[in-house]
């Protein structure tokens, strides 16, 4: 697992260096992310689509639930460092109890228990964390399985992932790790089974109308104006793209900063996908 996180942080780093005259602002490396967006597409079409209805037809309603809140669980325990990170008592004190009565009391995970006791669900993503240190504003960027994201996000999760996690409890080698995520990343798009349907009625381009969707999605949850509609402000990706450290950027402006629930992984993550491969690591 280490090699391939390696190239997916190089690859974050290459494409940081070579975008140029977008035909969309915030998104720079659009030419990569069809391809990638493509790709994700065909896999889920030919096998992770298949995969997840095959175990929707087998496995019991309550399993799978079982099988969420486990991983949920898991992720809570990422929201909560991320919260101390973010100088956000309150909220890492709620992620803390959520996981501290999980697992006690809820069979590792498997039970959620925290939340119908009134504990909330912030699932605070290190993207979240990074947005809150200064990064506001990031280009669009689409991650092989995982699907849209953004530069900012995308460099959290990979952070994440090759961290000392709760999950490396879980498996001690790169087979049980595959595992690990395969069932992580089926059972998530067993969820959003159906959504496809609604992506390929509601749009002519679905790749721009994933794009805008995720982005105006990613930008309510940090409390930042509609990237999507024109503003004029600095970019801190169109800043590492220039060499002299200055651009234009017709990123939005952001705005006053709000509390995050931004999720782990996308739906996964980051979660952020429905009709592509798993999508909020976050």
């Amino acid at each position: 697992m280490r090699p391939a996180r390696i190239l997916a942080a190089a690859t974050l780093l290459s494409l940081a260096g070579c975008a140029s005259h977008p035909a969309t602002a915030y998104d720079p490396y659009e030419p990569y992310n069809r391809a990638m967006f493509t790709v994700n597409d065909k896999a889920d079409q030919w096998v992770i689509k298949p995969v997840a209805q095959g175990y929707q037809n087998v496995v019991p309603s309550p399993v799978r639930t079982g099988v969420g809140n486990f991983f949920d669980n898991l992720k809570d325990v990422y929201s909560f460092a991320f919260n101390v990170l973010r100088a956000e008592p309150e909220k890492a004190a709620n992620d803390f109890m959520r996981v501290a009565i999980n697992t006690g009391f809820g069979l590792f995970g498997l039970l959620d228990i925290a939340t119908p006791a009134g504990l909330k669900n912030n699932k605070t993503t290190f993207g979240d964390t990074l947005a809150s240190w200064g990064w506001k504003n990031s280009n669009y960027f689409v991650l092989p399985f995982f699907g849209p994201s953004t530069v900012r996000d995308s460099a959290g999760l990979t952070t994440s992932l090759a961290g000392p996690g709760p999950e490396k409890l879980v498996y001690h080698n790169t087979n049980e790790a595959i595992a690990f995520y395969g069932i992580y990343g089926v059972n998530t798009r067993a969820k959003y089974l159906g959504a496809e349907n609604l992506l390929s009625t509601a749009a002519v381009d679905r790749y721009s109308y994933t794009r805008d969707l995720f982005m105006q999605m990613r930008a309510k949850q940090l409390g930042q104006s509609d990237p999507t509609q024109p503003a004029d402000d600095v970019n801190l990706d169109d800043l590492l793209n220039s060499p002299a450290g200055k651009s234009d950027s017709s990123a939005p402006a952001s705005a006053p900063k709000q509390d995050s629930s931004a999720p782990a992984a996308l739906p996964i993550r980051q979660d952020s996908s429905a009709p592509q491969a798993a999508s909020a690591a976050q």
